[in-house]
């Protein structure tokens, strides 16, 4: 496919505000992880919590969605230079010309939680919600894409991808496609997803949850760790003698095995991986890093690591960043994205942090080490979701 231009991005999650802190961590192996401390009763696990959240509203005049998925969301949207880059588009496109896609998971179900613990009486009797939440736009799966939307000023078309973990990955497909097809010129796209009481007791009741920190493709392992984070990019048609960041490739997949086991063959994921590789135009041997799913589950990093080792060589350094971050859900493809794109700006391949001992089935492309420094051309991303919904990406530079 035609590459695609990366003039910004940026990413903020429990490790920090935008992609210098995200950089320091890694490179210090400095996790954010920490004892879950959301919510009334809290569920005994280990969380990466954003800072600021609860203190910082969004401005008065976006007020009708203010909660804290977009608080989250207004709070990465100010880093990085993204509202120039945001700026300049819209001035060089006119703002009909620029899409907004934008993944989310949960979106801002967590105020949903919150009006329903606090129901009043409503004027016929009936349970109400609050004045102060009963405000319809936070309480659908959209209010993440409208009040970005709102927040920046584009008047494109305007979308909303939930199709789990996979959410925030699948936004770079969908904009390439709104620009190939001609009906925009540019696309913000990313994903935010917020700590709430449905997913930490979702996921657990699943018995999904590790009481310890996460330990992706550790030969211990038992579960993940739950977090938040949001991030953004900008996508534009190459110019002329431009250089920079690329959107080389994309692959989905659906292959429909469970409701939340991946396809014990890693049906969908080696399809995903085959279509971004065959976009991009390049062979596995030409990856130097690619950012794992890894949640820490069994079976997912079981089924992923067969993957990987079927189709890459052994030279590739792969990594799950989840024992920095915990996973993500929703926004977890936008922010691997940027870890992506950091080893290709930076050289920063980094390691796994709290694994210590490698499972057996691993190949040796899962990389436990501290962070290696090494100048790369392509690197890729991996975002698996519930439903078998999968997505990969390859970027290069140019």
């Amino acid at each position: 496919m035609p590459a695609l231009a990366i003039t910004a991005y940026t990413a903020t999650t429990a490790l920090g505000r935008g992609r210098d802190a995200q950089v320091e961590a890694l490179r210090a192996r400095r996790g954010g992880l920490r004892s879950n401390d959301f919510g009334p009763d809290p569920l005994p696990a280990w969380i990466g919590r954003v800072d600021g959240l609860e203190d910082e509203a969004l401005p008065a005049a976006f007020a009708q969605w203010d909660c804290r998925n977009n608080r989250l969301a207004w709070m990465a949207l100010q880093n990085d230079g993204l509202m120039d880059a945001i700026d300049v588009a819209r001035v060089r496109h006119g703002a009909e010309r620029v899409a907004v896609v934008i993944g989310t998971s949960t979106s801002s179900i967590g105020a949903s939680e919150e009006a329903y613990s606090r129901l009043v009486p409503g004027a016929d009797g009936a349970p109400a919600f609050p004045a102060d939440l009963a405000r319809p736009i936070v309480h659908t799966p959209h209010s993440l894409g409208d009040f970005v939307q709102a927040a920046t000023g584009l008047r494109g078309p305007c979308m909303t991808v939930a199709t789990a973990c996979s959410s925030s990955a699948k936004v770079f497909a969908q904009a390439a496609r709104l620009i190939h097809a001609g009906l925009v010129d540019a696309a913000l796209v990313g994903g935010v997803d917020t700590l709430c009481g449905s997913v930490l007791f979702g996921f657990n009741s699943l018995g999904l949850v590790s009481v310890d920190p996460c330990r992706p493709f550790d030969r211990d392992r038992d579960g993940l760790s739950l977090g938040e984070a949001g991030g953004f990019a900008m996508l534009e048609r190459v110019a002329p003698g431009s250089h920079g960041l690329r959107l080389r490739g994309y692959g989905e997949s659906s292959d429909a095995h469970h409701m939340s086991a991946p396809h014990p063959e890693g049906l969908g994921a080696t399809l995903a991986m085959r279509d971004a590789l065959a976009r991009a135009g390049i062979t596995s041997a030409e990856v130097g890093y690619l950012n794992l799913h890894g949640t820490s589950t069994p079976a997912n990093d079981a089924v992923e690591a067969a993957a990987v080792a079927a189709m890459f060589p052994d030279t590739l350094h792969a990594s799950s960043t989840k024992g920095w971050t915990g996973h993500t859900l929703g926004a977890a493809g936008i922010v691997e994205s940027v870890f992506a794109l950091v080893a290709l700006e930076h050289g920063l391949l980094p390691g796994i942090l709290h694994s210590e001992t490698p499972d057996a089935a691993c190949g040796p492309q899962i990389r436990f080490s501290n962070a290696e420094d090494t100048a790369i051309r392509y690197a890729m991303n991996n975002s698996f979701g519930f439903g078998g919904n999968n997505a990969s990406l390859v970027f290069g530079r140019a």
